[in-house]
């Protein structure tokens, strides 16, 4: 038996749909591209959407259009995957690194606003809904993310990639933010391959975006053919990018989404599965789910292998492969890579939450095609390996 960490589930149209887009001779952004757009916005409640090819670079142009320059200050977590940090040394602004709650690993409010009463020159906070659960957003008493950083005209870029479809209370990510990120790479609820999507309700950034992600080009390749008049007429209005989706990409995107609802479902009954079967365990610690189970996309089920366990994190993932178990680790924490740690001078001790959490880290599988027999066999390799 061999489980592997991750397993895209191709159970929909997306070969009807591909062959839709090879039998149309267009490959590059077109229709499919313009439909996936309008069905995305429309579901996570956002005016516009805008298809990239990366999460990246989704990032990229929102920080950008949302008016960071080289000095300024963008505060990340540590815990995160280097792109939410390297987008903003892309313009040449800097990121300001906060540690993250042990039990959710998320950026908290409380930790954060330390941050913004210590340093001036904060222009962005890109908070990271790590692993397909919200950062706490908006409270009524005013003390969530988006309260803090509108009293301090502080602009917000949420970096989804673990995040759809997710809902911070009854609302989903996307709807409520100044600009939010999605990634669909192929180990998220929904792929496109290589992929991303962003969302705002801005109308200047959505216009600044589809300008940039396309060579800062004044007008799309479809409608340059499809519209009326000089269709070889443009102009380069920006230097700009080369971060738009294909339509061949689209299609997959499109019958993905058709099925997102089922997928995070269904990774809903794995992480459920594991909670039960896991919880009396007491040398991992699980993850703690703030809002609601139907809230949370289940993008990753991380546990922890806690100190007093009788194998460290490295010989219980080298024993999960050797009973055919995959594995994977979210994230070595960015205080740890050689480059954010030689640039800013980062020091373990500044970060005890995601330090400790480094030390144990491990991602489970979790994915629609896992069965029960699945789960019950990876509970109780757990198990043995840790009794």
């Amino acid at each position: 038996m061999y489980i592997p960490f991750s397993k895209i589930p191709l159970a929909g149209n997306e070969l009807k749909y591909l062959k839709e887009v090879l039998e149309s001779g267009w490959y590059t952004s077109s229709t499919k591209v313009l439909l996936f757009e309008q069905l995305f916005a429309a579901f996570v409640g956002a005016r516009y959407a805008c298809a990239v090819n990366s999460c990246t670079a989704a990032l990229h142009l929102a920080i950008e259009a949302a008016g960071v320059k080289a000095g300024d200050l963008v505060v990340i977590p540590v815990m995160t995957f280097t792109a939410t940090a390297e987008v903003v040394r892309y313009i040449g602004a800097h990121p300001v690194f906060a540690d993250v709650d042990y039990d959710t690993r998320l950026m908290s409010p409380g930790g954060l606003q330390k941050i913004l009463d210590k340093n001036t020159g904060i222009k962005a906070v890109i908070p990271v809904h790590y692993g397909g659960q919200s950062c706490v957003m908006t409270t009524e008493d005013k003390t969530g993310i988006l309260d803090i950083c509108s009293r301090k005209q502080v602009v917000v870029i949420e970096d989804a990639a673990h995040a759809f479809p997710t809902k911070f209370g009854d609302k989903y990510v996307g709807s409520f933010g100044n600009v939010t990120c999605f990634s669909f790479y192929a180990n998220k609820t929904i792929t496109t391959g290589e992929g991303g999507m962003l969302v705002t309700n801005d109308e200047t950034l959505y216009n600044r975006v589809k300008v940039m992600r396309l060579h800062g080009i004044s007008r799309d390749v479809w409608d340059r053919f499809t519209g009326q008049g000089a269709l070889w007429e443009y102009d380069v209005i920006a230097p700009g990018c080369k971060y738009n989706m294909p339509d061949i990409n689209a299609a997959i995107g499109l019958a993905q989404f058709e099925k997102a609802e089922y997928f995070r479902m269904q990774r809903q009954r794995c992480a459920l599965f594991y909670m039960r079967g896991l919880s009396d365990i007491p040398n991992i610690d699980l993850p703690v789910c703030r809002e609601p189970v139907e809230n949370h996309s289940w993008h990753l089920f991380p546990i922890i292998i806690r100190p007093e366990a009788p194998v460290s994190r490295n010989r219980f993932i080298d024993l999960m492969n050797e009973q055919g178990v995959g594995t994977s680790v979210h994230y070595k924490p960015l205080h740890r890579m050689t480059y954010y740690r030689e640039a800013y001078d980062l020091k373990a001790d500044d970060f005890p939450n995601a330090e400790r959490i480094w030390q144990g880290t491990v991602s489970l599988p979790v994915y629609p095609d896992l069965s029960d027999d699945d789960l019950m066999y990876i509970c109780q390799t757990i198990r043995k390996i840790l009794s």
